[in-house]
């Protein structure tokens, strides 16, 4: 090998070594969705409710501020708010319910990993444990939608799957649009 060769070898195993030992590998992502997702909720999250669909999105608001809209928005009195509240879309009568999902990223970072390895090699403690793993969390919301027979109207066979669909939007725009949540009671 000449010189040139050795030296770009050599370039390239430290940039490699560099990238690896301060990269972060990702255990779990967080799903990214950009509007909205209408899937099996238990696919999303397993503590969610089994054999129902579910309109998702992700929620960029504090915790609490979706139960607080609903609660301003049809007037409940801060009573079941969050399961079964009737609203109207075309003379029917439809039921909501809705969970705050938090979907942590989890990473791996490699760095304070090595760095303990050194520090307990040479007969010192960790100090660095806490950093090992980093985690973001993302909240979402997922809300579901039965009629008056308890059935799911998320389903892709649902006859008012669409206008629910469309319903759940609007509701959507509302509740990332809206501050003052009295104003959402008005709105009606």
């Amino acid at each position: 090998m000449d010189f040139k060769t050795d030296f770009m070898i050599k370039k390239l195993l430290f940039l490699l070594l560099f990238f690896t030992i301060f990269s972060c590998i990702p255990i779990r992502i967080a799903p990214n969705i950009k509007d909205d997702k209408v899937m099996l909720a238990k696919k999303f999250k397993r503590k969610l409710p089994k054999d129902y669909y579910a309109f998702i999105f992700e929620d960029p608001k504090d915790a609490d501020e979706f139960y607080n809209f609903i609660n301003a928005k049809f007037g409940l009195g801060f009573q079941d708010v969050e399961y079964n509240v009737p609203f109207f879309v075309e003379g029917q009568v439809f039921f909501l319910s809705f969970h705050e999902v938090e979907i942590p990223t989890k990473t791996i970072n490699l760095l304070p990993m090595i760095i303990d390895a050194k520090l307990e090699d040479s007969g010192n403690d960790s100090i660095l444990e806490e950093y090992y793993f980093s985690r973001n969390g993302h909240w979402y919301l997922a809300i579901t939608v039965t009629d008056k027979n308890m059935e799911d109207c998320l389903k892709p066979k649902h006859p008012a799957r669409a206008q629910t669909i469309n319903y759940l939007r609007a509701l959507q725009k509302e509740y990332l649009n809206t501050s003052n949540y009295a104003a959402a009671y008005f709105r009606k």
